[in-house]
């Protein structure tokens, strides 16, 4: 590799936290290795992109394969694309080469490497930096830099295996060789980032892949069954994370409900309390979390009782109708999901309630949606996450008839979003006035972005205190002389009114000591 210029690397990652983690973890990589990490839309030198895809929608799909399309005609440098709809549809992701590319394009230079040995990729940045310089160049890349294109190649060859990617029996096989896991914790769990290149929060993988098989859902498919992180090794994390002043650490997986230490058998309310106890600072929040029988029991109730277990829950609900949670596979009740949510106000206050929910399940009826729509309301969620059914391949409800029409299931969807909305502005005016634990993230021109421990996105505006009290904002962000919270650091905030100028926040903010 040429040692002339550092060369780039950009990322783009669809789908849920635990893939922007993973991502996260692979940039890092590419750090430690000497590579400079390369916004998306920057105009600099890139050397590799990097895509990491999501399989839960084909809108996903589809999003994934224009985005590299668009990558491999725009761009000459080497595209590795990996993730969940790399492990289903890697012919499919691979053909997309041959389709876009120019005469004057650099060959041979789409890499495809399946989900289930996406942990192989946190091995190629230190290939590629040891590399003699030219070895792996492969042509010219993005404003003058190199295709690595070959070293990629020679990598693939280093690293072949005959064993198929990770994964249920029956995934399709990798397209290419696919490189073997490294020496150190292999595996799903190889995923640590020490420095966060695109979130200012911390985020801890503590559970991977699911042991429910629900009709509408291809995710168990892509990463198989439910694996955990033994609660020791969490905990080196965790500490790891604290002892670089993080102030707030996501647990996330696919299924954390289902998280089981192998060797202690510690579930998701015990590992909380095993990391309070073990930790004295760090704030743990929790990614979303599925409504499994006997899971908010009085252990986990009161684990997540503690002020250091953020009051912000997201929870996997997807219908209101007993019928359709039925056909879906869902092991719980309408009834279920009232009594979670009033147990954790119960426990917690008044914490944002955020949830999953599917739109046009085939056989939804209008009465099924109204349903889901009363338990919306009754509820009152702060957030709703809702998408229309997506017929997703290898999965039971794909042979369903009975279909949801699209304009319909997208009707039902608005006036979802609608509820959303109203919730999280009576959510909002519930808090105006009130001073909560905080995270700083960015500072946005001319105000600091920040996060509340109850997931409301504040904008910091001039003429307010910092944390220090040695000065104030002004117009075009901090002054030199005023040292600005550090992204991830701690703060106290006392919500105000949002100014109107502001967009896409929630409230404004007014920081304290």
């Amino acid at each position: 590799m040429s040692a002339v210029e550092r060369p780039g690397v950009s990322f783009y990652t669809l789908g849920c936290k635990l893939n922007q983690l993973e991502t996260e973890s692979i940039a890092d990589a590419f750090g430690k290795a000497g590579f400079n990490i390369v916004p998306w839309e920057s105009r600099s030198r890139r050397d590799i992109l990097v895509f990491n895809t999501c399989t839960v929608t084909s809108k996903a799909e589809q999003k994934a394969r224009r985005v590299i399309r668009c990558a491999l005609r725009e761009s000459a440098a080497a595209v590795i694309v990996t993730g969940c709809y790399a492990q289903l549809g890697a012919e499919k992701i691979a053909a997309l080469e041959g389709e876009v590319l120019r005469p004057a394009g650099v060959p041979g230079r789409l890499f495809v490497i399946p989900g289930g040995a996406k942990d192989s990729i946190l091995d190629l940045p230190f290939f590629l930096a040891g590399l003699s310089p030219g070895e792996g160049e492969h042509g010219r890349g993005d404003s003058g830099g190199l295709c690595l294109a070959g070293g990629i190649r020679r990598w693939f060859e280093t690293w072949r295996t005959d064993a198929g990617p990770a994964g249920e029996p029956g995934s399709p096989p990798a397209v290419g060789p696919v490189p073997a896991a490294g020496p150190a914790l292999s595996g799903a769990f190889r995923f640590t980032a020490d420095e966060f290149s695109f979130h200012s929060r911390a985020f801890l993988k503590i559970q991977d892949g699911c042991d429910r098989r629900c009709a509408y859902c291809r995710v168990p498919l892509a990463r198989g069954k439910s694996q955990s992180l033994d609660s020791t090794e969490v905990l080196a994390r965790l500490a790891a994370l604290e002892s670089r002043k993080q102030a707030e650490a996501v647990l996330t997986g696919v299924n954390i409900a289902q998280y089981r230490c192998p060797a202690t058998g510690r579930n998701l309310g015990e590992l909380l309390c095993f990391l309070l106890k073990h930790t004295s600072s760090i704030a743990l929040r929790l990614s979303s979390i599925e409504v499994e029988p006997g899971f908010f029991n009085p252990a986990f109730l009161d684990a997540v009782s503690s002020s250091r277990v953020r009051p912000h829950f997201h929870l996997s609900v997807q219908s209101g109708s007993a019928a359709v949670l039925d056909a879906m596979g869902r092991p719980y009740s309408p009834r279920d999901i009232r009594e979670s949510a009033a147990l954790l106000r119960n426990v917690k206050g008044d914490p944002f309630l955020g949830c999953d929910i599917i739109t046009g399940f085939p056989g939804e009826s209008p009465e099924d949606f109204e349903k889901t729509r009363g338990l919306c309301g009754d509820i009152g969620f702060a957030w709703i996450h809702g998408f229309p059914y997506s017929p997703r391949p290898g999965t039971t409800a794909y042979v369903l008839g009975n279909r949801v029409s699209e304009a319909e299931s997208g009707k039902r969807l608005k006036t979802l979003m609608e509820i959303s909305r109203n919730g999280r502005k009576a959510y909002v005016r519930r808090w105006i006035g009130k001073t909560v634990d905080a995270v700083a993230e960015t500072k946005k021109f001319p105000f600091l972005n920040v996060l509340t421990d109850n997931y409301l996105r504040l904008c910091i505006p001039e003429g307010t205190v910092n944390p220090s009290g040695r000065g104030n904002l002004r117009s075009g962000g901090f002054r030199e002389e005023t040292a600005a919270p550090v992204p991830g650091s701690a703060l106290k905030c006392r919500i105000t009114p949002l100014d109107q100028q502001y967009g896409g926040f929630d409230a404004s903010g007014e920081i304290g000591t």
